[in-house]
């Protein structure tokens, strides 16, 4: 899989890339990651890729040219499967959302800035927009990198124990069950015995009625 996520601000987004699960991933050829500055397709002196919003009004806007230049180029090179644009007024990214994007081969990251893009980077070149949450943030990185996480962790190879991914919390709309580890008794504090019991068909029931009454009194929505 590649990921090119379109940036004015790189740098802001190499870390969570250089740690972890996303380094691991990386470093074994599952996924290649590309941070992309916005400004280098700028054809101004100044390397601006913003300017003032006609009809007046607070905040600047993201420009159409360097951004159709960006992602034209990006294009001339190979086909992608999905445009993203990180937006508060996108699809709210949830897990079935991760799991098909998980499964694709090109994957372009366009990160909101500002005051939001010229509505036409939006009527033709994005696929796909997406929020992650109903709160408004300096700019789409943070929210990139989210994206880009839950995406990287489901492929194939990334997590050691690759049922960890399907045993976590939204895969099947419920919440996880909780987890418990040793020691098995802390200052009185146990952990259920049906745990400690040995018997895979038992502690499977209680795990899926742990995350039922779990789902049902923190997420109720999830059960509809």
């Amino acid at each position: 899989m590649r990921i090119d996520i379109i940036t004015v601000l790189p740098e802001l987004l190499r870390s969570p890339f250089d740690h972890s699960i996303l380094k691991r991933a990386i470093d074994k050829g599952l996924v290649e990651v590309n941070l992309i500055n916005l400004r280098d397709y700028s054809t101004h002196k100044q390397k601006s890729v913003d300017d003032y919003a006609f009809g007046g009004g607070a905040g600047m806007v993201m420009s159409i040219e360097p951004i159709a230049n960006c992602i034209n180029a990006l294009k001339a090179e190979r086909t992608y499967d999905e445009v993203i644009y990180t937006s508060p007024d996108g699809e709210l990214l949830n897990q079935k959302m991760s799991n098909r994007l998980s499964t694709l081969k090109n994957i372009i990251i366009l990160c909101g800035h500002y005051k939001g893009v010229d509505q036409r980077v939006r009527d033709h070149f994005i696929t796909k927009e997406i929020s992650i949450g109903d709160y408004v943030l300096s700019g789409g990185e943070l929210a990139a990198a989210v994206i880009s996480d839950s995406i990287i962790r489901l492929i194939p190879g990334a997590i050691s124990d690759e049922t960890s991914a399907l045993t976590d919390s939204f895969q099947d709309n419920l919440l996880a069950p909780p987890v418990y580890t040793r020691p098995a008794d802390y200052n009185g504090m146990k952990v259920p015995d049906v745990l400690l019991s040995g018997h895979a068909a038992n502690i499977e029931a209680w795990r899926h009625e742990e995350s039922l009454k779990r789902t049902k009194e923190r997420r109720p929505d999830l059960l509809k």
